[in-house]
């Protein structure tokens, strides 16, 4: 959420802001505002009655010792009716802050300056390009069909045992899966990221601490006794620091983390979505940081050049792309997709999303420190997928197939997989 301070002293940068991201509810930042103004002025009033409660109570006692009982009465009546004046305003606070609340939720965060307007992914900024897309053979296979010709993978069994987009990977293909897996966990745990393996499941508060409730809950999996699946493993991890106060000196903190992934998303049909382009089941690296507010875009870069590096690593064409404002996400500011060249598709995929939220996670999620006065600030979070391994796996098929229908396996990956090609 957005702080009220920050509201309040930045509200017509705030609305411009938000129009970058084509919000249309910019009159909520007004009625926050005012809202705010009221809760304030409640606070103080109460704030008075109390203090005059005090003053009253003190010289009833002053009164009964000297024995002017009938003035001490007549003040405890006093008293009795700012008693129950102070729980009108208490109540009335209530309601308001609980307002201020509902309301607040409903607020995005704003796009950070460098992020373009736009409506779509079609109006992304590309920031670079690196890499070379293969030449393929005429005869050159899309992944689903190289991975039911090498038997890798079944979408058929998953939806026999589950249902449709849960994949079930078999032999190399499970192999190549949990050797991404450990590549990338190495390769974070090299660039300074303490592992975690954390829980696949959430309840209420963890998830609405980093942005998933109320925005994404059509998108996650509920399970019995409230719980929800969780969407990635940003979600637990980020929340093992809620409601703590950290050290300066402890900035910024790494976290990286391998989990299964579920997401409900609307399934549509074509080639776009065949095979692993879009399942509902998944595994995914994740990296996060918890950064102090004056180096969280310089922590910003580091974890998109960690990305970059895996990409380089593995030989793949990528691009970088600055999100537009109607293409950003709910609860970041700033965010970098990496998409990876699909050649047999001949189409870019997705396959990491860089994000910067500032304090607007960790508003919600009350992750703090002192700083150098004393004063207690909130930090700034950060994740980014290192990588999703779904479109990752798609890509490495497709643009690493021989003419002979072989496919050969990237260097960096053949120590962990102990086969250098497929087929």
């Amino acid at each position: 959420m957005l702080e009220i301070p920050f509201i309040r002293d930045n509200t017509k940068l705030i609305k411009e802001r938000l129009q970058v991201r084509n919000f249309p509810n910019v009159e909520l930042i007004d009625k926050i505002v005012t809202l705010d103004e009221e809760r304030r002025k409640t606070q103080q009033s109460l704030d008075s009655q109390k203090s005059e409660s005090n003053k009253i109570a003190k010289s009833i006692g002053e009164l009964y010792k000297s024995g002017k009982t009938d003035e001490a009465n007549s003040l405890r009546a006093k008293t009795a009716e700012l008693k129950e004046s102070n729980k009108q305003l208490e109540e009335k606070l209530r309601n308001i802050e609980l307002e201020i609340r509902e309301n607040l939720v409903l607020v995005p965060n704003i796009p950070h300056e460098s992020v373009p307007a736009g409506n779509s992914d079609e109006d992304n900024e590309k920031v670079k390009e690196g890499g070379t897309i293969p030449q393929l053979s005429e005869n050159a296979k899309a992944h689903w069909e190289l991975m039911e010709q090498h038997q890798l993978m079944s979408l058929d069994l998953g939806s026999k045992i589950t249902g449709a987009g849960f994949p079930v990977f078999i032999g190399k293909g499970a192999k190549l899966q949990r050797a991404l897996v450990a590549y990338f966990l190495d390769k974070a745990t090299e660039a300074g990221y303490t592992e975690y393996i954390p829980p696949l499941l959430v309840n209420d508060d963890t998830a609405f601490a980093t942005g998933q409730l109320p925005d994404k809950e059509g998108q996650m999996y509920v399970v019995q006794d409230g719980f929800y699946m969780i969407p990635t493993a940003e979600v637990p991890v980020t929340n093992v620091y809620r409601d703590s106060i950290v050290k300066e000196s402890e900035f910024p903190i790494k976290m990286t983390a391998h989990s299964q992934c579920f997401r409900r998303e609307a399934g549509s049909y074509g080639a776009h979505v065949r095979g692993l382009n879009r399942v509902h089941q998944f595994e995914k690296v994740e990296i996060i940081q918890i950064a102090h507010p004056d180096k969280s875009y310089e922590a910003l870069d580091q974890m998109v050049a960690h990305v970059e590096s895996l990409l380089l690593d593995l030989n793949f064409p990528y691009r970088i792309m600055r999100l537009c404002g109607g293409d950003l996400g709910f609860t970041s500011t700033l965010t970098y997709d990496f998409e990876t060249f699909s050649a047999a598709q001949n189409r870019w995929l997705e396959v990491s999303s860089v994000s910067n939220f500032l304090t607007f996670q960790s508003n919600r999620l009350k992750v703090r420190y002192k700083d150098e006065n004393g004063k207690t600030r909130l930090a700034h979070t950060l994740n980014g997928s290192a990588l999703a391994l779904p479109r990752i796996i798609a890509t490495l098929l497709e643009n690493n197939q021989t003419a002979d229908g072989k496919i050969n396996i990237p260097e960096v990956l053949r120590p962990y997989t102990r086969f250098d090609t497929i087929g």
